[in-house]
């Protein structure tokens, strides 16, 4: 194939990273509630890992609906959910279980809470926050700082708590003062319970804070409200979810800054807060310094367990003509790898494992798969083999490997055809090939969030807001009608200008589906030493340079438009991202920057 044959080629194989991931923990015995304070530990292996997911209660109440606490009444205890647990761990996987240690400390995660001070305006959907302290901690172990969470959702929150190990008992220390950082007294027009404060730990010289303390008056808290952690504990952490802001105040979750198979990072489940007063936080997460850096990871067996429990549903779309096939099913029906060195321009057929393709290097265009030139082959082969599906799981430490990673990769021969949108008019655009990853966490034994890759983006969502397949432990995503890019509702997603109603469509919607479950194979586990497949190890294209010019078709498009919304046309053709606008065929998984990193 010649290089202007191969630039014209409308050819887009899809190896789309429809990837799950799931957050589960390895926890040394069951919980009824996400209330239990019974917090079991990281375990070392076997893996002690919960068999199912925990389901939301559809009583779940908002934290909008709480109650306010009187001031002179009990401290409310907040029991927003119950989750439905199916236990079968094993005798022995049951007293293999180890209190969980990151080097100096050990930790333990706590999801029940006392309310401290809530506002109800502001954050996401305007609906405010919440602000909480730890209760009920298990014996020897204390706090380390305060959650908050955003009222447009069920509490879903935890915390890590800590106590040194024997060999480090100086692990832990109380701080020696408070720094007020903010106040609501000044925000005369906020809808809020009480008054709160917020408060930055000072720590002692060689110690850091690693959480914010909130209070209800204007008092300093206790030394013994929270305790800092020795800096060779510690790392660096930057914004993750927005919570809430006012006045000049803003409130996000925190994550560790720097997340990767490798990285020592350790959440800690608290927040950050800036205010205009200019105060330095410095806050810190701690950092996982044990020399079996990977000890609470699964083994395969209980790989197996967490797929039997946890194995998502994916819908296609009603109208998807381009589905989904095995690796090997690809292979063996067409699929060819093109040399640009092989002067006679002929293909060679690809072995069912991929073992002829060529290994590792980087995708330097020296070699590109590409479906057969026989027509009726193509065709055939473009609509894949729903009955061949199945996912492909890479298993990984996430976080200071205290959540366990599994991305589930599925592939699909072809994706079809883009359609833009303009208000009333759907206009069909040339091949746009989009990949799909799905992640889940796992910190306590709970599935913690749901990652969809969403075409050059993508979005968290939390556990507690995911679908389920019916009354299943299984997570739903739903894939885009031909772009197969992954969202966690159906119904149409613009990419582009949803305000202007201009974009890229998205249409997902309840057609057929493919359930993982028994379908799944690992090929990549490192921190296992698990063999790959060779095609895993393939860097190259999967697939030739796409030749259309989706802007020039939008620019066609836009000839057709009333002068109304010529304009509103125009700015949203310079937004769309270059995968859009025309991009080199896809490679294969490894390739992709989160293979070995946090999903960004």
């Amino acid at each position: 194939m010649s290089d202007e044959t191969r630039r014209d080629a409308r050819t887009r194989i899809g190896f789309v990273p429809a990837r799950y991931y799931f957050l589960i923990n390895s926890t040394a015995a069951c919980l009824a509630t996400i209330n239990s304070h019974h917090r079991p530990a990281l375990t070392g292996r076997p893996w002690g890992i919960l068999l199912s997911l925990f389901h939301q209660s559809p009583a779940t109440p908002a934290l909008s609906l709480l109650p306010n606490r009187p001031e002179n009444s009990p401290r409310l205890k907040l029991h927003p959910f119950t989750f439905r647990l199916h236990c079968h761990l094993s005798h022995q996987e049951r007293n293999s279980q180890r209190e969980p240690s990151i080097g100096g400390l050990q930790v333990r995660q706590v999801s029940t809470f006392t309310r401290v001070w809530a506002a109800h305006g502001g954050g996401p959907d305007d609906l405010g926050a919440t602000f909480f302290q730890p209760s009920s901690l298990p014996d020897g172990f204390s706090p380390l700082g305060h959650y908050a969470q955003p009222n447009n959702g069920p509490l879903f929150g935890w915390l890590l708590v800590g106590r040194p190990t024997g060999l480090s008992d100086d692990a832990l220390a109380k701080p020696s003062d408070y720094t007020l950082l903010w106040t609501s007294e000044s925000s005369a027009d906020l809808n809020q319970d009480g008054r709160g404060y917020f408060w930055l730990p000072t720590p002692p010289e060689g110690y850091r804070a690693v959480g914010l303390v909130v209070t209800g008056s204007p008092g300093k808290p206790s030394l013994d409200e929270v305790r800092c952690v020795r800096s060779d504990l510690t790392e660096e952490v930057e914004n993750d979810e927005y919570v809430w802001s006012t006045d000049g105040f803003s409130v996000n979750a925190s994550r560790p800054a720097v997340r990767g198979i490798s990285a020592a990072g350790v959440p800690v489940g608290s927040f950050l807060a800036r205010a205009n007063s200019g105060i330095t936080t410095n806050i810190a997460c701690l950092k996982n310094k044990a020399s079996d850096f990977t000890n609470a990871m699964p083994n395969l067996n209980q790989v197996e367990a967490l797929m039997r429990a946890y194995a998502p549903r994916i819908y296609l779309h009603s109208d998807e003509e381009y589905l989904p096939s095995s690796v090997n099913w690809f292979f063996s029906n067409g699929a060819l790898l093109y040399d640009r060195g092989n002067q006679s321009n002929s293909a060679t057929p690809i072995n069912p494992d991929g073992s002829n393709l060529p290994q590792r290097g980087s995708n330097d265009g020296a070699y590109w798969i590409d479906l057969p030139a026989d027509d009726g082959q193509k065709d055939r082969i473009v609509k894949g083999d729903i009955s061949s599906t199945k996912v492909y799981l890479h298993v990984k430490p996430m976080l200071g490997a205290t959540f366990t990673d599994v991305a589930i990769w599925i592939f699909y021969p072809f994706n079809g055809p883009a359609r833009a949108k303009v208000e009333f008019l759907n206009v069909k655009l040339g091949r746009i090939g989009e990949h799909m990853t799905l992640r889940i966490s796992n910190l306590t034994g709970e599935l913690r969030r749901v990652y969809f890759s969403e075409h050059s983006a993508g979005r968290w969502v939390e556990a507690s807001q995911a679908e389920f397949d019916g009354e299943t432990n299984m997570p739903v995503g739903y894939a885009s009608l031909h772009g197969h890019a992954m969202y966690a509702k159906p119904g149409l997603v613009l990419q582009g200008d949803a305000n202007l109603g201009i974009g890229i469509r998205n249409d997902t919607d309840k057609g057929s589906s493919v359930s993982t479950a028994g379908r799944w194979e690992v090929v990549a586990a490192e921190y296992l030493g698990v063999e790959e497949p060779p095609w895993v190890d393939y860097m190259r294209e999967w697939g030739p340079k796409i030749s259309y010019d989706i802007a020039r078709e939008l620019k066609n498009v836009e000839r057709l438009l009333p002068g109304r919304l010529k304009k509103r046309f125009e700015s949203i053709i310079g937004s769309l991202p270059d995968e859009v606008l025309g991009e080199e065929g896809p490679t294969g998984p490894k390739e992709k920057r989160n293979w070995a990193m946090d999903e960004a």
